[in-house]
């Protein structure tokens, strides 16, 4: 499900763009601001002066009014010599969202997009970023292509892929699937509830952890907020888990604590919808099963050179 926490609907289309989208130019507004010329001669007063041209700009750009509180910089350096990597952070209604540009030093050009290093694997620290180990998995350990998804429990669009994948696994089953938990907790309320249940589940038995997982998402319509602490306990009964400690797990810290970093290594990852697929680190925001399949076949084909 798309951006579940981030700011209201009409602005996301923009903000989705200030990542992905091809390189702009800006209009001459920045550098009309008395932007620094050069990273030699640049000062904290020049700095100060090409951020708020920046905020001007993208204000202007992308039409976001008073209400929106925007916070760009620091400025560090970008692969590219001539330019800045600008972070830019937007809150409205206590959603926010995080993007980053480039700008020219001269403050001449703002560009929107990834920057690569040609030389380099592009995907390598994406799975630098990825802790594996002590996550629910199942298919070979030495598997040479690894999905790992980043879910919500409550989210339709996970459960709808969950279908897919149960496919997928049947006919890639040399395959290596990992479960990550990233609950959208402003947009669905018992969501990371459902991931502690979980994450019980896989501490007491790992294998048992896929069967609560698929009774969660083949039951999503019959879960509330009101009902989940006595679904989770009956589906982990039915998993053949301890009930008794099943609840005990519930309550206690530990579970939510292994969510928290789950969620905290998906915004490592910049993982802001769910559900987001990544293929041998490659990532796919809202887990499309053709471009999960086409990944896959990709990295097969290519492990085999």
């Amino acid at each position: 499900m798309q951006f579940h926490k981030v700011v209201a609907p009409a602005v996301l289309a923009i903000l989705i763009s200030v990542v992905p989208c091809a390189a702009q130019s800006a209009k001459s507004t920045a550098a009309t601001a008395g932007a620094p010329s050069s990273a030699a001669s640049s000062t904290p007063l020049e700095n100060a002066q090409l951020l708020k041209a920046t905020e001007a700009f993208v204000r202007e750009l992308f039409a976001w009014g008073p209400a929106m509180q925007v916070k760009v910089g620091p400025l560090s350096p970008a692969r590219v010599s001539d330019f800045y990597l600008v972070p830019i952070h937007v809150t409205l209604n206590n959603q926010e969202e995080s993007g980053e540009v480039y700008v020219s030093k001269d403050g001449k050009t703002l560009l929107r997009g990834d920057m690569y290093d040609m030389q380099a694997d592009p995907f390598a620290a994406n799975r630098a970023k990825m802790h594996l180990e002590g996550s629910p998995a199942k298919g070979p350990a030495n598997a040479r292509v690894t999905l790992v998804e980043f879910a919500d429990f409550e989210c339709p669009h996970c459960a709808a892929l969950y279908q897919s994948l149960k496919s997928l696994e049947q006919r890639y089953p040399q395959v290596r699937m990992v479960y990550k938990d990233f609950p959208l907790v402003q947009a669905h309320p018992w969501a990371e509830t459902a991931a502690i249940g979980g994450r019980c589940a896989y501490e007491q038995s790992p294998p048992s952890f896929w069967k609560v997982h698929d009774l969660i998402f083949e039951n999503q319509d019959l879960i509330s907020t009101e009902n989940i602490w006595d679904k989770l306990v009956e589906y982990a009964s039915g998993a053949g888990l301890d009930a008794a400690a099943f609840k005990a797990c519930l309550a206690s810290p530990d579970a939510q604590k292994a969510v928290e970093a789950s969620r905290a290594e998906g915004v490592a990852l910049e993982v802001g919808s769910t559900p987001t697929v990544f293929i041998n680190g490659r990532p796919i925001p809202g887990g499309d099963p053709n471009t999960i399949e086409q990944y896959i076949t990709y990295e097969l084909a290519a492990s085999k050179k």
